[in-house]
């Protein structure tokens, strides 16, 4: 069916069987890109990113994907615009060359703290090229901190990268690992105690310093591990 056809059976009545989805619909609120992001989020946050569909979105706009195409391309182009929105949050200080690696903390700090307020939303950032505007923002405030804490322009940009690919990549974890403790029940995955006892119950002769150093290898409260390696990667910038 073409596209003026699909419109006309919008039109139509509905004959036996037919489905939802050639049903008018009447809309309380005019669909906008930006009504489209809010409600995205919305279902990112009560249900994860992986149920975020267009055909999920689609329902939850109480729409069909026919129009909803109208204002957004296909599914990259929802992610991108729900980075833009997240990116758009962020504050960027003005680059102080005597403070440059507390504010390139604080960018990526305040990215992981809006990655984890919808789990899951940061597989939306991996392997992106991005065009939309808050996001090119955000990328060209921590240039602008790296190059004023006198970094070079290549290892800045390269910089950038793996501190996106950082963030993005702890909140994904983070999100993985909390549905797999309430989908498996496999409580373990985010509970130390436990997998302190598994750690400290292994043969000794085999493993030696997993057994000896059970206690370091599980410690870590709240973002403490996300600090240190944060930590690790600024100053190493700093010395390259």
């Amino acid at each position: 069916m073409n596209p003026k056809e699909r419109r006309a059976a919008r039109h139509q009545p509905p004959g036996p069987g037919a489905s939802d989805v050639a049903r008018p619909r009447r809309r309380k609120t005019p669909l906008t890109p930006d009504h489209v992001v809010d409600t995205a989020l919305k279902v990112v946050a009560a249900e994860g990113y992986e149920a975020l569909t267009m055909r999920r979105l689609a329902d939850a706009l109480d729409t069909g994907p026919a129009s909803l195409y109208a204002h957004v391309v296909n599914k990259a182009d929802l992610d991108e615009l729900l980075m833009g929105r997240l990116c758009a949050k962020l504050d960027l200080p003005e680059p102080d060359p005597d403070a440059w690696r507390e504010q390139i903390r604080s960018v990526c700090t305040q990215m992981r703290d809006q990655y984890l307020k919808y789990p899951g939303i940061s597989r939306a950032a991996l392997a992106m090229a991005p065009t939309d505007l808050e996001i090119v923002r955000v990328n060209e405030g921590m240039l602008a901190i790296l190059l004023a804490g006198g970094i070079a322009p290549q290892a800045a940009a390269w910089a950038i990268d793996a501190l996106f690919l950082y963030v993005a990549s702890y909140c994904l974890e983070s999100s993985i690992a909390r549905q797999r403790a309430a989908d498996d029940d496999t409580e373990w995955v985010v509970d130390r105690s436990e997998l302190l006892r598994r750690f400290a119950a292994l043969p000794a002769a085999t493993f030696p310093n997993t057994t000896r150093y059970a206690a370091e290898l599980t410690a870590g409260e709240g973002h403490a591990r996300f600090d240190f390696t944060l930590g690790l990667m600024v100053d190493g910038l700093a010395h390259h």
